[in-house]
């Protein structure tokens, strides 16, 4: 029997997470097939589903797009492709069983910006190739989210920023207090070693991995290949991610575990978005190899997804951080919000051939130090960008 390769593995988690997704979606049948598992569910079927579809498609997106494939990959690659543009239009026509909630309410603005950074991050397949009717289906969409108030106080600037960059990559105008506006105050937390405070405060969590620094990095780098005022912010951002994305290595033990530490725990390993995306840009900082990010995220996967009751009997995610933990649940977590963990596989975007995939397999930090290995000494990262960064305005 040919040997499961990590690449392999990862593939099957993909499809574990995509096909209930997209195959309902793409149907119309999403909104009569998954169940909504929240601490009060009636409360999130106006939001859950869109939460499935966008944060799905945000961390599959670079694979849907990626080149050098095998054959039997690329069989697959092309039947989700399919499915995802069926989805697109489901989600956004009106005359749909499945019609998502992109404006009544405060969530959907989180959602709309997942599902914006996907077409960010997957333009030739999730967007150029779709009929004009569906792309005026997804602009109206997008532009309906603009309803939900701007936020001014947490990590949600990032929401409006993200979908203000979309739309502008439509061809769009945008709305200065929603992009540039929320991007100051986003850069304006800035508190050092490569974290943001989530608002005028600091937050022991994952968020900075969850939303700020992966939109971040993806907000300026499309503005910077607009206006190239934006390129030393991005060069800076990028600079902090790397260090960032050092600490986030750091903290997967040696048996792929790592701290249930602030809210979202159920997102489970998508608290390593930010290291899967700096990952996936070729930008990991020195002295990190690919292959023991690999690795180490590959046994932080495995972990996760193999604990008894991760998925229900139908194959849908089920709330929880080690399996099946209602307890860890926010108000705001429902079944759709669990498919962020989705994010963790941007790897994935890479080809079989790229030395994520084809290295030699590595210890990551922690397994390396506690089995008596020798590491450098860590240390911060001193920024001296920290509070003078400028954000343009860009000439409407």
């Amino acid at each position: 029997m040919a040997e499961i390769t990590d690449r392999d593995y990862w593939l099957s988690v993909l499809q574990s997470l995509a096909r209930p997704v997209l195959e309902k979606l793409a149907n119309r049948q999403l909104r009569l097939s998954m169940p909504v598992e929240a601490i009060h569910p009636e409360e999130r079927r106006g939001y859950t589903h869109l939460e499935a579809f966008g944060r799905l498609l945000a961390g599959i997106a670079p694979w849907l797009c990626a080149h050098g494939l095998s054959e039997p990959e690329l069989t697959l690659q092309r039947g989700l492709v399919g499915l995802a543009r069926e989805s697109l239009d489901a989600a956004t026509d009106p005359a749909s069983a499945d019609f998502m909630n992109f404006c009544n309410g405060q969530q959907p603005l989180v959602d709309a910006a997942f599902l914006s950074q996907a077409i960010l991050r997957a333009p030739s397949v999730l967007w150029e190739p779709l009929g004009s009717r569906v792309k005026r289906q997804i602009l109206e969409a997008l532009r309906s989210s603009r309803a939900v108030d701007t936020p001014n106080r947490n990590n949600w600037v990032m929401f409006a920023a993200m979908v203000e960059t979309a739309l502008l990559r439509m061809g769009e105008s945008t709305l200065e207090e929603r992009l540039e506006g929320c991007l100051r105050l986003m850069l304006g937390w800035y508190a050092g070693d490569g974290t943001y405070g989530d608002g005028e405060f600091f937050r022991f969590d994952y968020y900075n991995s969850y939303v700020i620094t992966p939109m971040l990095l993806d907000v300026l780098g499309a503005l910077k290949q607009i206006d190239g005022r934006f390129g030393p912010l991005h060069a800076t951002v990028l600079e902090r991610a790397r260090r960032y994305a050092e600490i986030l290595e750091r903290m997967i033990a040696p048996d792929g575990t790592f701290p249930c530490i602030g809210r979202s725990a159920a997102y489970r390993f998508g608290a390593f978005h930010a290291l899967a995306q700096v990952a996936l840009l070729h930008e990991l900082p020195a002295g990190t190899s690919p292959a023991q990010v690999r690795c180490g995220m590959t046994a932080v996967i495995r972990k996760m997804i193999e604990a008894p009751g991760t998925f229900d009997a139908d194959g849908w995610l089920q709330i929880g951080f080690f399996g099946h933990q209602r307890s860890v649940a926010e108000t705001y977590i429902s079944t759709g919000s669990l498919y962020l963990c989705s994010a963790a596989l941007l790897p994935l975007g890479l080809p079989p051939a790229d030395e994520f995939w084809s290295g030699n397999p590595a210890d990551w930090s922690a397994r390396l130090l506690w089995s008596g290995g020798e590491l450098p000494a860590d240390h911060a990262f001193a920024d001296a960008a920290a509070g003078i960064l400028d954000v343009p305005t860009m000439r409407r």
